[in-house]
């Protein structure tokens, strides 16, 4: 299967189902951070790029993606566009997810296709 990517976002024609989409548009640490800032109250692009230390273009490119994956919306006000969280279910999703890390004892960290160990190995997911 070939997956065809915008803009780094997964592309949910590819073949992908809605819940792998779902968490693969999560996988990546700074769109997560971007919802993580997000359940805090809306914020602009500006806010989050001195909030998180990123670049502009990179957090406008991960606020697109969760954008496209319907996960936050847009308010424009003048030539500002505040961005919020569409669904305050993806806060619940999340919290569920520490429970279950705090369960397996964060084994998935070591998960050898796709744990925090690899990354180190090689440098590359």
């Amino acid at each position: 299967m070939t997956i065809d990517t915008r803009d780094g976002c997964p592309s949910t024609t590819a073949g992908l189902g809605a819940a792998e989409a779902l968490f693969h548009s999560l996988s990546d640490s700074t769109r997560l951070a971007i919802v993580r800032r997000l359940a805090g109250g809306e914020a602009r692009v500006a806010d989050l790029v001195t909030q998180l230390g990123l670049a502009q273009s990179t957090v406008s490119k991960h606020v697109a993606c969760l954008r496209d994956c319907g996960l936050v919306d847009g308010r424009p006000e003048g030539r500002q566009v505040f961005y919020s969280l569409t669904r305050t279910e993806l806060m619940d999703l999340l919290a569920s997810a520490e429970v279950v890390l705090a369960a397996t004892g964060h084994a998935v960290a070591l998960c050898p296709n796709y744990g925090t160990a690899r990354q180190d190995v090689g440098g590359a997911r």
